[in-house]
């Protein structure tokens, strides 16, 4: 029920934060102690962090890895997920501008050089990651 009221204050031009539940955007977005902040999704490109509604109905917070600029429709996925999900572009609500990081709040803008490099680099090592995660989730 929050999502769609989120994406309505987002359609009307306002910007949203919210806590990120989930571990699926590992290792750059932590669950319970990371918040994004959300806007509208405008000139959305590979590589942009989405709230989008799946078709399989769900909604995620997940990247952007393709999109069919004929059909409309997007290939997504988790940083810290091996399999993709689907959607279609107008089920993309928002996108996410900047994250909140732990209790501190500081901020940091993914239009920014080091989010930009970050992202770069992970979906390039998608053959490694599953070992790089696998380390990941047994450090403190």
């Amino acid at each position: 029920m929050l999502i769609p009221e989120v994406g309505k204050l987002i359609s009307e031009g306002r910007t949203v934060t919210m806590t990120v539940r989930g571990r699926s955007m590992r290792p750059f977005i932590e669950d319970g102690r990371d918040k994004v902040i959300l806007a509208k999704a405008d000139n959305l490109r590979v590589g942009d962090v989405v709230l989008a509604k799946t078709l399989e109905k769900s909604y995620v917070i997940h990247r952007l890895t393709k999109i069919d600029s004929e059909t409309g429709d997007c290939i997504l996925r988790g940083d810290g997920n091996l399999d993709m999900e689907h959607c279609n572009r107008q089920d993309i609500l928002a996108k996410v501008t900047d994250i909140l990081r732990k209790k501190k709040e500081k901020r940091y803008s993914l239009s920014g050089p080091t989010w930009r490099i970050y992202s770069w680099l992970w979906m390039r090592m998608r053959p490694v990651r599953r070992y790089l995660l696998a380390i990941y989730r047994r450090l403190p």
